[in-house]
């Protein structure tokens, strides 16, 4: 069994890569620094780093350990297209993802550019999904990027949504995910913005994912958005993905 996460759009989290580097606004409170942080005061061997980049050739092999099928988000802690990861290790992960077919593997990345310069260099397999991470308006050119990418799933994830989106081009995107930040100095999220979000989903007839309002107290605020949850999953070979939550 991979290790199981907490959010609410994925199963489990596979870390062949941790640590990262701040690229841009919705990087400002990263969990994942936090945690690293955390982990390594704790003594935990992956992070006497702390949040430097660090590869672990040691953690390829996992997935293939973990018979059960299940849905892996790769690198919850780092970035695999980060300026600091050879191609050739991403290679390897790759790899690993296409043997262990009876997953389903959810990458996000910020570096949308690094991702398009490589893509052609990487073989696709049909149980791995593509993300780019959108906060803010100066980041949706991270979308065209991402089109260009021939992965089977394209989806973005737009949190920490820290401003409006207008008029976002969704065609060739499978899925959408919205959330605020949340932790320690977390910004607002608007709900305007949400609002418009889910309706330009619905005119793209694109699946819509609520993960959360967020705030200093996630659970308090939860993820209702117009009196209900919203746990829509992208489709594959015409047969839609249970909805997590």
């Amino acid at each position: 069994m991979g290790v199981k996460s907490s959010i609410e759009w994925t199963e489990s989290t596979w870390n062949p890569v941790t640590g990262c580097t701040k690229i841009s606004e919705g990087c400002s409170h990263c969990y994942a620094e936090r945690m690293a942080r955390r982990l390594k005061a704790m003594g935990q061997m992956n992070y006497v780093n702390g949040f430097k980049v660090t590869l672990h050739p040691q953690a390829l092999n996992l997935p293939l350990k973990w018979k059960k099928p299940q849905t892996i988000f790769v690198n919850s802690m780092s970035d695999l297209f980060h300026k600091d990861i050879p191609l050739s290790f991403i290679r390897k992960v790759f790899d690993i993802m296409e043997q262990a077919h009876w997953h389903t593997f959810q990458i996000l990345t910020k570096r949308a550019e690094r991702l398009s310069e490589l893509a052609s260099s990487l073989n696709w397999p049909d149980n791995v999904w593509m993300g780019v991470t959108v906060e803010n308006i100066s980041c949706v050119k991270r979308i065209d990027y991402l089109r260009n990418v021939r992965a089977a799933v394209r989806f973005l994830s737009l949190e920490p949504l820290l401003g409006p989106l207008p008029n976002m081009d969704l065609s060739c995107i499978d899925w959408v995910i919205v959330g605020g930040e949340s932790g320690p100095g977390a910004r607002l999220m608007d709900e305007k913005w949400v609002l418009d979000i889910h309706q330009q989903c619905r005119k793209a007839d694109v699946p819509f994912f609520f993960k959360q309002w967020g705030g200093v107290n996630k659970k308090k605020t939860g993820r209702l958005l117009n009196g209900r949850i919203y746990s829509e999953m992208p489709e594959k070979d015409g047969f839609p993905f249970t909805a997590y939550g």
